[in-house]
């Protein structure tokens, strides 16, 4: 089987790699294609998945209608080469729009629900494939799994934090530290979103550092007042350093979803939230979702500074994460599943949604 896997974000290489991994050992043969955004290119290389880059992401409004009809050609022509048997994606357009011109089947995983980007890749997909919490996402095509996509990478059964990280931090293996995450607002679901006022993100940081050591990752460029606690590790070691983080505190949904993934406390601040950051909150206790609001912002500190000075903290969220996993799948094993036995495993699924189990 040839498939090509489509990358829109560093998190989606995290998604597919392992499943990688297993479809080599399989004989499948694999192609990823990307735009660059962040850290994606490195990823793929450090993982040694094969890849072509399509160039830089746009970030102005005009830019993203044009890069629609750049990245839709420069796919269709990567998939003319490649001739794969399935196109694979987190949510892409570009890969939508492809296969259904090479009249190849498309799979998509869907979790954000940014309906500006379903409404342009799902009629030309035949699966979409997301988490069984609630979700506005109503259609024939979905298919629902007992899992979070972030468990195809941080199942304890796929990751096992590396001690090491703290010899890469600098710090002792008793120190506390947290981990504050920024994101550049620029996505086109960003749109009327104002993140953390600077005010706030140096308030933050003072009243962390009372107590432990602080990181800060951001997409964006930092401001001269912060540039001293910018996270310097590897960024495939970043979820190694989460794994070990009093506390992860930020505006990025999907490092708050990874911190639950690895017990790990977190603070995520978005006026919308996320299906995900809410049900993780509501289900199992293992974050604390907050508004942009300069209110909601304070509290959001606040609450940062109460999780800090919470005795055995960890050892709490530990309990907290084995009730959640005891109750998903191996998402990563599920998806080997769904694309080998594909489309028999659509119909599976749609008469026999148990049958999942069977990846615990």
């Amino acid at each position: 089987m040839r498939i090509l896997i489509d990358i829109g974000h560093p998190a989606h290489v995290h998604l597919f790699r392992n499943f990688a991994k297993e479809m080599f050992s399989k004989g499948h043969d694999l192609l990823f294609t990307t735009r660059e955004k962040e850290f994606e290119i490195f990823l793929l290389k450090n993982y040694g998945l094969p890849f072509k880059s399509f160039g830089r992401k746009y970030s102005t409004i005009t830019g993203k209608i044009w890069g629609l009809l750049e990245f839709d050609i420069k796919e269709l022509l990567a998939g003319l080469k490649f001739k794969p048997d399935i196109f694979l994606s987190h949510g892409s357009m570009y890969a939508a729009h492809a296969s259904c011109l090479l009249n190849i089947p498309h799979i998509s995983f869907e979790d954000t629900f940014n309906f500006e980007q379903i409404k342009l890749y799902q009629p030309f997909t035949e699966a979409i494939l997301t988490s069984d919490y609630y979700h506005p996402l109503k259609s024939d095509k979905v298919i629902r799994y007992s899992g979070y996509h972030e468990l195809a990478y941080l199942h304890p059964g796929r990751f096992s934090p590396d001690r090491n990280v703290l010899h890469e931090l600098g710090v002792a293996n008793d120190e506390k530290y947290v981990i504050m995450r920024f994101v550049s607002l620029k996505a086109s679901h960003d749109t009327g979103h104002k993140g953390i006022s600077l005010e706030n993100k140096l308030k933050a940081v003072r009243t962390f550092e009372v107590n432990c050591r602080v990181f800060i990752s951001s997409e964006a460029e930092l401001p001269v007042e912060l540039k001293s606690y910018q996270l310097t590790i590897s960024p495939h070691r970043i979820h190694d350093a989460i794994a070990y983080a009093l506390m992860l505190f930020g505006e990025s949904s999907t490092m708050a979803e990874e911190a639950a993934m690895l017990g790990t406390p977190s603070v995520f601040m978005n006026n919308k939230s996320t299906y995900y950051t809410k049900h993780l909150e509501e289900q199992y206790q293992l974050l604390n979702n907050f508004s942009e609001t300069e209110e909601d912002q304070q509290k959001a500190i606040q609450k940062g500074l109460e999780l800090i000075n919470t005795p055995d903290l960890k050892e709490k969220w530990s309990l907290k994460r084995q009730k959640m996993l005891s109750e998903k799948i191996d998402v990563t094993a599920f998806m080997v599943w769904f694309v080998e036995l594909w489309p028999e495993s659509f119909n599976t699924m749609k008469e026999k949604p148990g049958y999942q189990e069977r990846f615990k």
